[in-house]
């Protein structure tokens, strides 16, 4: 089976000293490789292309064949990192929490343990305080992508 570890180190090194991060690492019992990776800036094709080669290069597919997919975290996924919650501060998200109660509003302050949102608001509807939830107690937390 593909060392998992041994996917992180390359996948940590190629990332260091860039923009972009670690999300999600996934390998199947049958040796296919998940990699999602998100960026300060976003992520490009050539971003993933190149990650997946430097993954490819390192590990031996004559010891282990494998299936290898290196994405974006994207839109439609749900913010799993501090640092996401971070780069997204202004966006709407639509948080689940544990308890199955939806919370949403606009990203105003995220840090390691937290993130806080402003529920929306207008004529018809009162300003209400900002809410702030620890990451352990959102179930998932997803951008809200208004057109």
């Amino acid at each position: 089976m593909i060392d998992k570890l041994q996917v992180l180190d390359i996948v940590n090194n190629q990332l260091k000293d860039t923009d972009k991060f670690l999300v999600d690492l996934k390998i199947t019992t049958n040796s296919r490789i998940f990699v999602d990776i998100d960026g300060d800036n976003g992520v490009t094709i050539d971003d993933c292309v190149v990650l997946s080669r430097a993954i490819e290069s390192q590990l031996d597919r004559e010891k282990e064949d494998f299936e290898l997919n290196v994405s974006s975290a994207g839109l439609d996924s749900p913010l799993k990192m501090p640092r996401q919650f971070k780069k997204n501060i202004g966006q709407d998200l639509d948080v689940v929490m544990l308890d199955g109660e939806s919370v949403n509003g606009k990203l105003t302050e995220a840090d390691e343990e937290k993130f806080t949102i402003q529920p929306p608001h207008g004529k018809k509807k009162p300003a209400l305080d900002p809410v702030t939830i620890a990451y352990k107690d959102a179930k998932t937390v997803k951008l809200v992508i208004n057109f």
